[in-house]
């Protein structure tokens, strides 16, 4: 994760803002720091205004101070440049640093997210200071790593941003000619003559609302853009730093699936992965797992950091609930499971006022080392200290679940289909099954290899870019599986419509023709009453398997062409069409769904498919809902994660599965044992691979 061959422990700490503090506080804080065993904090996320308090004047020296005393408590620092809130003097000389929003007003200063990304006066600052602190600090050696900016997000829609707007498309489309063909602009007399004429697509533009645009094209590449403007502000900071410590090692805190950035685009500017995971309460572990994994397939062949959390309570939930007793540990471990090399938290010490005031912290505004949460965290701390072998180990997935921001941003830009269907949803539907049948997964971009996964699943595919149709085509023939779903094959990369019918370029791999699709209303019920057609409840059904399964919101009428027919729907004018199909290729078979069901279905589906290609055997255990059992390997050893998210005790009989040496307890399980966890209890069972 972290490149220092010096650091044999799992990182734990998070943020740290002495600089809100006097001196006699921040030395009491090192002793309660280094009480929970804490061995590295992030310093400096929003200290722009003290560090350069007008133009021309950096002023470091509080910011050394805070540095000689983690430094002298034997704690590691991930330094960040302080550029994600910008000093209000940089706000009041000079305005262009001031974001526009979608309604279309211009800001003021305030809030955090406020520059501009392509303000002159923000590319400038920020990327000198970062420059500064790179050259002021190259020489300590306990920086682990840097924080480039915190968080980045938002969208900007002020003239700079329409200039370069115009000024990116030029370089991506050459003409306007090229342009306003891919834009289909002949439609409702949109074609453009002049660069000049084109607007930024906002609520005084192309939306009626935020969500769905009157021209999908122009929406899907203005966020394109602006996924590149920030990034090039990251990439200026970044080349700051590089200017002075060339092997820096440098990150950003992404936020799961977070709609407005392609973190993809992101990935190869990255040296790893970080990210923080604030689940709301009672949050299906399912749910945060695959934000895990999404996260970690960004960057697939590396561990990731979880850069914050909270140990407590987060603040900005309507109802701000505390985790209980055992879940903070519980959760962090979820995150290690899944791949995070470092547990840590947001923040150190609990803020006096503000926004972020009844945030939770390793230390509370009592500052006692008698709380229940510091007590937790110092014991989670001790426990840590004996994990480092797990470092740099990785799950070993054999499937893999395809995410792309820009399909997502796609569907939910282009009106005309079912608003009930959600991307993400759809993509935890599939996630879910496979976590609840214990299968380690990985959630990859479209661009990835795919040579390693025996199954690879494409939920609403709905945009295909260049190569990614031919790249499963090849990998379904050379023996792998492909499961589609529901509105897959629909338009190509820049959401024009393919005319040689649904699934467009995935039709000779699927081997159907899709026809049209019906969207329908689901009612309040969880079944089809005799009589009721699905114009009446939302709701149809078919028989597999030995089974009639549910399925609702939106039934794909399909036609099989070299596919073979496994299911068809029962009810409706299209009933004995096919609702699931599956294309023999060369050696490997391609699955449609052409609906969306309930989840016991998937399970049912994934499980078949899984025992087929040998990814689980037909007699693997059932856990409990609340258990989650997940892997990393080295090749030398296998390490079990077993999680019980129950608020209750369990015990499980040990299969072949969850055997090996209890590394929290000591304690050896073989099979037949009873593995033994108490509510939130977590089991990390070490095994020869």
């Amino acid at each position: 994760m972290i490149n220092k061959d010096d650091i044999k422990q799992i990182l734990y700490g998070g943020d740290y803002n002495p600089e809100q503090w006097p001196q006699e506080v921040r030395e009491e804080d090192m002793r309660l720091l280094k009480g929970v065993s804490a061995n590295v904090v992030t310093l400096n996320v929003f200290s722009w205004a003290k560090l350069q308090p007008d133009e021309n004047t950096y002023d470091f020296r509080d910011l050394d101070r805070i540095v000689e005393q983690v430094s002298a408590n034997g704690m590691n620092i991930v330094m960040a440049t302080s550029t994600a809130a910008m000093p209000a003097w940089m706000a009041h000389r000079y305005p262009d640093i001031l974001r526009t929003d979608f309604e279309g007003r211009k800001h003021r200063f305030g809030g955090r997210h406020n520059a501009c990304p392509h303000s002159p006066t923000y590319r400038k600052y920020s990327a000198a200071l970062a420059g500064k602190l790179a050259e002021h600090y190259k020489d300590q050696k306990n920086i682990v790593a840097w924080h480039i900016s915190n968080e980045y997000g938002g969208r900007c829609y002020c003239e700079q941003c329409a200039k370069a707007f115009r000024v990116w498309l030029k370089d991506r489309y050459g003409t306007l000619k090229v342009l306003n063909d891919i834009w289909n602009t002949a439609f409702w007399s949109h074609t453009f003559y002049d660069w000049e004429e084109i607007q930024l697509p906002n609520a005084l533009t192309e939306h009626l609302e935020e969500k769905r645009s009157q021209f999908p094209g122009i929406t899907l590449d203005f966020y394109r853009f602006t996924t590149q403007s920030l990034l090039d502000n990251y990439r200026a900071e970044v080349k700051a730093i590089r200017s002075f410590i060339p092997d820096a090692s440098v990150t950003t805190n992404f936020m799961g699936h977070y709609k407005e950035l392609d973190y993809k685009a992101w990935a190869p500017y990255l040296d790893f992965i970080s990210w923080d995971n604030y689940p709301a309460a009672g949050e299906d572990p399912a749910d945060i797992a695959m934000k895990h994994d999404l996260m970690r397939g960004l960057k697939n062949d590396r561990p990731f950091a979880l850069m914050e959390q909270t140990p407590s309570v987060s603040n900005w939930y309507t109802y701000p609930t505390l985790k209980r007793p055992g879940e903070m540990r519980k959760i962090s471990y979820q995150a290690m499971a899944h791949g995070a090399d470092t547990v840590m938290f947001f923040q150190m010490r609990q803020c006096r006022g503000e926004c972020e005031t009844f945030h939770g912290a390793f230390i509370s505004h009592s500052g006692s080392d008698q709380t229940r949460t510091y007590k937790e965290l110092a014991s989670f701390g001790q426990e840590l200290k004996g994990l480092g072998e797990i470092l740099g180990t990785l799950p070993d997935a054999k499937v893999a679940i395809l995410f792309d921001w820009e399909n997502w941003w796609a569907i939910e830009a282009t009106p005309g289909m079912c608003l009930e269907l959600d991307y993400v949803e759809e993509v935890k539907t599939w996630y879910r099954a496979l976590y609840h049948l214990g299968i380690s997964t990985d959630v990859i971009g479209c661009e990835e290899d795919l040579e390693k996964y025996s199954l690879v699943i494409a939920p609403d595919l709905y945009m295909v870019k260049k190569g990614v149709a031919e790249r499963l085509s090849t990998y379904a023939k050379n023996g792998g599986t492909v499961i589609f779903s529901l509105y897959s094959g629909l338009a190509d990369e820049n959401n024009n419509i393919t005319q040689r019918g649904y699934p467009g370029e995935l039709r000779e791999m699927t081997g159907i023709w899709t026809e049209e699709y019906d969207c329908l209303e689901l009612k309040k019920t969880d079944e089809i009453p005799d009589g009721l057609e699905p114009e009446e409840t939302g709701l149809n059904s078919f028989y597999w398997e030995g089974r009639d399964y549910a399925c609702k919101h939106v039934f794909a009428i399909s036609h099989p062409e070299r596919a073979e027919v496994l299911a068809t729907y029962e009810k409706a004018f299209y009933a004995g069409t096919p609702v699931l199909t599956c294309n023999r290729t060369d050696r490997g078979n391609v699955y449609y769904l052409g609906t969306k069901c309930g989840p016991d279905f998937y399970r049912d589906f994934l499980k078949k498919i899984a025992v087929s290609l040998g990814i689980i055997t037909g007699d693997a255990a059932v856990y409990p809902e609340e258990i989650e059992v997940t892997d990393r390997s080295n090749g030398t050893y296998r390490y079990t994660f077993v999680l019980n998210h129950g608020r209750k005790s369990i015990s499980l009989p040990a299969d072949r599965r969850l055997c090996g040496l209890d590394m929290l307890t000591g304690k050896t399980i073989t099979q037949g044992d009873a593995l033994n966890l108490d509510a939130y209890g977590v089991a990390i069972l070490r095994s020869p691979q």
